[in-house]
Formats: C-alpha cells, structure tokens, sequence
C-alpha cells in the first residue's frame, strides 16, 4: 500500500523551514500568510467552518482573537461537517483506528490517522493530511537539539543509532504512529527503531531495553524516571547516550536526575495530537514554539488573553500546516506562558513553558514484597483501551488501596466502573501487584494539580514522593 508522502512537497517545506525564523519580522510574514490561506481552505472546505466564519464576511482585516473557540466535544459531535473531505467519515476513521494492524497505514491511500487520549474527558480523532505530515517532519528533523553534533555530521539520519520507544505502542497514538510511519517510509529504520511497551512488568520492560541496549531512550518524564531509579539500584544496567522526552511536564528535578543516573543528555520537546511538533528546545534549555506554523494563545477563564509572561487557564491552538482538519482558536487545554523577553540562544522563536500533565506514578506492595512502580500513563492506556473509560480518576489513599471514580452517571457508569476495575486489577497483577484493593463510586475529580488542571492519576501516599526526585 502507497505511503502518503510527497517528496517534493517534503523537500520544499523543510527548506522553508530552515530558511525561516531569522527574524521575529520574517516569523509573523509567514504566520499571517498561513492564516490567510488556512481560512479561506476552511471555509471552502469544511461546512462547519463556512458556518462559523460566515458573520465575518470576506474575511478581509479579520483579527484571529475574533473569531469563535473552537472545543473538541462539540467538534467530534460534528465530525463528518468539521473534516474538510466528504470521504472521511467519523464511522469509517473509527473502524480503522480499531485495527491495530493498520497503525501508520495511510487512510484512503492520503492521510495519517491517528487518536488521543482522553485526558480531558472526551477522546478525539485527528486526520493529517500529506502537507500537515511533512511540516511536522521538518520540524523534527531540523529543530531537534543535536547534542552530540559531531557524530551527527557522520550519521545525519541516525542509522548507526539504537532507538527505543517506551510508550504505548499497540494503539493509534500520535507518537507510535509517526514513528512507525518513518520505518515504513524509510525500510533502513526498520533496524534501528524498537518498540517496548511500557504496559509490561517493569522487569520484563528492563530485560527488554538491557537486551537491545538503545543509545537513544524516547519516552515520557515519568517513565524515564523509573527506568533512572531501576538503574541506579542496579537493575537496568544499560543507560543510554541520550534521552528524548516529550507528553508530561518535565520538572528541572526531574531531568537532573535522569540527566546525573545515566550520565546523559536530555532532551525535551512539547506536542500534542493536535499539532504534533509545537515546540523544540535549544541548547539553553528553553522551548521555542514553532510560530510559523502554530499559533498559541494563552487566555484566561473568560477566553480574555493574558499578557506575555502571565499564564493562561488554557490556551487557543490554531494549526496552520492541516487543511483537512482545521483547528482555529482551539482549545487545547494546556496552561501555558509565552516569555515576554528572548532566548540567550539567538532564536526568533517564542519561548513557551508548559505546565503539561501532572500525574503521580503510583508505588503499590508487590507480592513477594518491596514496591511496584505504576506509571500514570500506562494506567491511562488500560482504563481508556481495554475498558472506554476516559472520565476518570485514580487516587492512591493507601499503599495498597485505590479508588477510581467517574462522574458519568447511573447504570452507564456502572458499569463503565466494572470494566475499568476488572481491566485495571488484571493489570496490577501482570505488573506483580495482585492484592491492591480497588473501590469505585461516582463522584467528579476530587485532587487539581498545582496548575489548576485536574490530575487523573494522584498518589496520596507520601513514601512517592521521596522515591521520586
């Protein structure tokens, strides 16, 4: 089956993307340009957009800030009028992301198809079209840190690389499915790229990366934090020359850590689903938003915007690069900062901090004793695929006691609740864990984080969080 990929359109694309950013000046020229052309796609394309533009006339001196949020229920709620090609059909797209032996096959034979979580309580589907795909290459592939740059003139491609990715790897994700897209479009990958699931018990995850012994770790915050803690008490013995993380908030204790166990670099980026490549860090550390192909704006609880260098309630993505999907004044649900002042690094990017998810991993009694280690994001994979359940959350109030809630109601919730906790106690004991009591009521999110978001994952227990840094 033909990949969906244009290598003209790739190779133009990111030559503009390495042209770009010489001056905050050039940024916005492209910016506006890319607003202008995805506003006149939508509304030619997508019935609901025609609808949601159409009081704005010509669209001529329209300012982005006026025009209507968009959400993603009411979105989805709409699907087959949101998509910008009447052969794509929310009913159809589902099928295929059913079909795990489909992952990063190109969907009508043009476009890239992938979902999300639902870490906001409603799971959403997003289809990439081949321009979307290629700017989201390019800005991997040219706004990437290189931290070992002298073997990058050697090995520009990363061939003589070994990397693993330590996520979820048996669904439609975004992550897992454009890097299994890179191996079907570039065979040689094949070799270089291992997928390790992170649902696994952690000795079978241990045994599996100390067997391929990657140079390259890519994988969550909180997952490279357990594998640094498994290999400082001498369990993992490999420890990788660098690893990527991206998908949770990555704290400077955190990143020490990882960065003094192994002895490595790190590095950080920050994507969503919506827009997989939204920001990249330097060499300094800071994250630059991709501005000339992502438009942020953090806003506060009434949709007002906030001032350079206050932090939004939420923040208004708009995706310049995907014309099929359109995503205007977005509601991503990400708190978000823009620094009003430069990067020490020279780049006319944005600097952009995230305050992303903020889940616990849960340390519960193993049965031959000692502790397990549960990853947030593992927990999250199992409630929302082996159960749907996607309202959720999940609060440690003693080592081996959890209670799971959710707020739909009624016998829907029930037996929503069931499944989850039946999906989840097996879960536990495949990790080792077979005696954690689990208790299930209706009830709404008990436990915020500190930026206000709620946690769906929370330990209560205090020995987490000395085990972690």
């Amino acid at each position: 089956m033909a990949d969906a990929f244009d290598p003209w359109q790739s190779a133009a694309i990111a030559a503009d993307v390495v042209a770009a950013g010489a001056s905050p000046q050039a940024l916005a020229q492209r910016r506006a340009s890319r607003l202008a052309t995805l506003l006149r796609a939508a509304r030619r394309r997508s019935p609901l957009c025609r609808e949601m533009l159409a009081p704005y006339g010509d669209l001529a001196g329209v300012a982005l800030q006026d025009l209507p949020v968009m959400r993603k229920p009411q979105l989805m709620a709409r699907f087959d009028d949101w998509v910008g090609d009447r052969a794509l059909s929310l009913p159809a797209l589902r099928r295929f992301v059913a079909d795990r032996t489909r992952i990063a096959q190109p969907f009508l034979g043009r476009y890239t198809v992938w979902e999300s979580s639902g870490s906001s309580g409603e799971p959403g589907l997003f289809v990439q079209d081949p321009q979307a795909m290629a700017v989201y290459d390019a800005l991997e592939a040219w706004r990437r840190p290189l931290v070992r740059p002298l073997l990058r003139l050697v090995d520009p491609l990363y061939l003589g690389e070994r990397i693993a990715f330590v996520g979820a790897i048996d669904g439609h994700f975004a992550t897992t499915v454009s890097l299994q897209r890179l191996r079907r479009l570039n065979p040689a990958w094949g070799a270089v790229l291992r997928f390790v699931s992170f649902l696994q018990a952690t000795p079978a995850l241990v045994a599996a990366l100390d067997a391929y012994r990657p140079t390259i770790v890519a994988t969550y915050p909180s997952a490279a934090v357990m594998l640094a803690q498994e290999h400082r008490v001498g369990r993992l013995r490999h420890a990788p020359a660098e690893v990527w993380m991206g998908g949770e908030t990555l704290t400077p204790a955190m990143r020490r850590f990882v960065t003094e166990t192994f002895g490595c670099a790190v590095v950080n980026s920050y994507g969503a689903s919506e827009f997989l490549a939204l920001a990249s860090e330097c060499s300094h550390g800071s994250l630059h938003l991709n501005s000339d192909w992502a438009i942020l704006e953090p806003v506060d609880g009434a949709g007002r915007p906030v001032p350079a260098g206050e932090t939004g309630s939420t923040a208004l993505l708009t995706n310049l690069a995907n014309h099929v999907q359109p995503l205007i004044r977005y509601d991503l649900g990400d708190r978000v900062t823009l620094r009003p002042q430069g990067c020490a690094c020279g780049s006319a990017r944005p600097v952009v901090e995230v305050e992303g998810r903020c889940d616990d991993t849960l340390y519960v009694p193993a049965a031959q004793g000692g502790r397990v280690s549960i990853l947030p994001l593992a927990v999250c994979t199992v409630l929302e695929e082996a159960a749907g359940l996607f309202d959720f959350q999940l609060v440690q109030v003693r080592p081996g006691r959890l209670v799971l809630s959710t707020a739909q109601p009624g016998r829907t919730g029930d037996d929503a609740l069931q499944r989850a906790r039946a999906s989840l106690a097996a879960f536990l004991s495949a990790q080792g864990a077979p005696h954690v009591q689990i208790a299930c009521r209706h009830a709404g999110p008990d436990v915020r984080g500190r930026s206000g978001k709620v946690q769906r994952v929370v330990s209560l227990v205090a020995p987490h969080r000395a085990a972690t840094p």
